[in-house]
């Protein structure tokens, strides 16, 4: 399989390492088909994009069509040796009118609709990319059962259809979940000796790797941020609580929960949590609520393991990377 190559940071392009066990399930998928749509949340910058554009690459080598859109970003890619196809796909991205993101969106089936129509008996792939935040949270239920459609009613007949949805958005899993269109699997951080060779990769001095994991976690995105800004983590956690608006007055407000819960993830788990406040870190992606249990089946890729209190994950529950931890601390102490 051809690895691709991916932008990590300014400057910084590197090769896709590691995720072995990821690419593996979508051979599977390329073999027996998806019933449902597949649904893959995660911790933010978890390499989730990165994942996904090896997948149609892979995809692609194994005779699909694959549609992939990204529509936060602008980005697709169009495996499809239908000129129209690439071209639709081209004139939705360079929208100007604040549209593009939901054209891109709303293409991405229109267009593997078009495929089956029109190329007979095809094997079809549509990843949808971080749609939700593009289209709105409160129409992903409705996305997801519009592929869903592609599977179960499609326009013709197919080899074989593979429909992914994958998302940062912890506060969707609990809508697409109450609904039987999708089956739900997590992606965590990337394992150590995955990670290591990422940052093998990258150029000049840094930190220990040892420094750099029990920062990041394992987290490609945390990684790249780290190494755009000069690896000063203090400055680091203090954007991430900017962006997260994890305030002095949020953290006095939930004092107590908070300073258990960095020390220990899983006290939210306790039935006497406060739910508001759960909502608002999952809201806010600084953690990942209600991990499955840690067998393979229910992951992307390698799992977290049960416990790691360094790196702030419990059995239950889990700070999406140690310096989302850092962010609430910072306001603890403030």
């Amino acid at each position: 399989m051809n690895r691709i190559r991916l932008k990590l940071a300014r400057g910084v392009d590197v090769e896709f390492v590691d995720r072995e066990l990821g690419l593996k399930r979508i051979e599977e998928w390329a073999t027996r088909g998806t019933r449902f749509v597949k649904l893959v949340f995660g911790p933010e910058g978890c390499g989730k994009t990165a994942w996904l554009k090896q997948s149609a690459e892979l995809l692609r080598e194994l005779g699909f069509d694959v549609i992939y859109v990204n529509p936060l970003q602008r980005e697709y890619i169009a495996y499809v040796d239908l000129k129209e196809v690439a071209k639709k796909l081209a004139e939705a991205a360079a929208e100007r009118s604040g549209v593009a993101e939901v054209k891109l969106a709303d293409l991405a089936i229109h267009l593997a609709t078009y495929i089956i129509r029109k190329k007979r008996k095809r094997k079809v792939a549509v990843l949808a990319d971080d749609v939700f935040q593009a289209i709105g949270l409160d129409k992903a239920a409705s996305y997801v059962k519009w592929m869903l459609g592609l599977i179960e009613y499609p326009p013709g007949e197919y080899e074989n259809i593979i429909a992914v949805a994958a998302t940062s958005e912890g506060a969707t899993r609990r809508e697409i979940g109450r609904h039987r269109w999708a089956d739900l699997y997590l992606m965590w951080n990337m394992p150590e000796e995955g990670f290591r060779q990422l940052y093998n990769q990258l150029p000049g001095e840094k930190p220990p790797f040892e420094e750099v994991w029990r920062w990041t976690g394992g987290n490609p995105s945390a990684l790249a941020t780290l190494l755009e800004h000069s690896w000063d983590v203090e400055r680091l956690v203090e954007r991430l609580a900017k962006e997260k608006d994890v305030t002095p007055q949020l953290a006095s407000r939930w004092r107590n929960w908070l300073e258990k819960a960095v020390d220990d993830p899983d006290v939210l788990w306790s039935p006497d949590a406060p739910e508001e406040l759960i909502d608002m870190l999952n809201k806010r992606n600084l953690i990942v609520y209600n991990l499955h249990r840690r067998d393979t089946w229910f992951w992307i890729d390698t799992p977290p393991p049960e416990r790691d209190p360094e790196l702030g994950i419990g059995r239950h529950v889990a700070w999406q990377t140690p310096l989302h931890r850092e962010a609430v601390k910072k306001a603890l102490e403030t």
